[in-house]
């Protein structure tokens, strides 16, 4: 017996507002963006941060992006591309370290920064000269 997906695209309310069925970019009127599979969330990030790719699968936008613009569209790029390897299982991450490819880069908090030791060198994260990052920069 076959499955059979329906053409129907009908409207649907949620909290009494008007959405529309298989839609993945913005819904009328919103600031956020959806990504099949992976929430996309606009929240305050520290200056320099456009976006963060979680261990539960989401992802956050900086709400100083411009929604839209082609800086928001790099950074989910960039964030998919951190949380399919998450997914993958070739990143991730906790307080104290980062796995990357089956190393792991220990991290600690030196002067109220976040830092990440990678060649001997302790780091700023947020650096895109770190491995994971290389392959995500577009």
């Amino acid at each position: 017996m076959a499955f059979k997906l329906g053409s129907e695209r009908g409207n649907y309310a949620v909290s009494g507002e008007i959405k529309t069925k298989m839609r993945f970019n913005k819904q009328i009127g919103d600031n956020d963006v959806s990504v099949p599979g992976t929430p996309v969330i606009r929240k305050p990030l520290k200056d320099g941060i456009m976006g963060e790719a979680n261990m539960d699968g989401s992802i956050y936008i900086s709400d100083k992006i411009v929604p839209g613009s082609r800086l928001e569209q790099d950074a989910i790029r960039e964030e998919m591309i951190h949380a399919t390897e998450i997914k993958l299982g070739k990143l991730g991450y906790t307080d104290n370290s980062i796995y990357y490819n089956g190393v792991t880069y220990p991290r600690e908090t030196i002067d109220g920064k976040d830092m990440i030791l990678v060649d001997g060198q302790w780091k700023e994260a947020g650096d895109h000269k770190f491995p994971w990052e290389k392959k995500a920069k577009i």
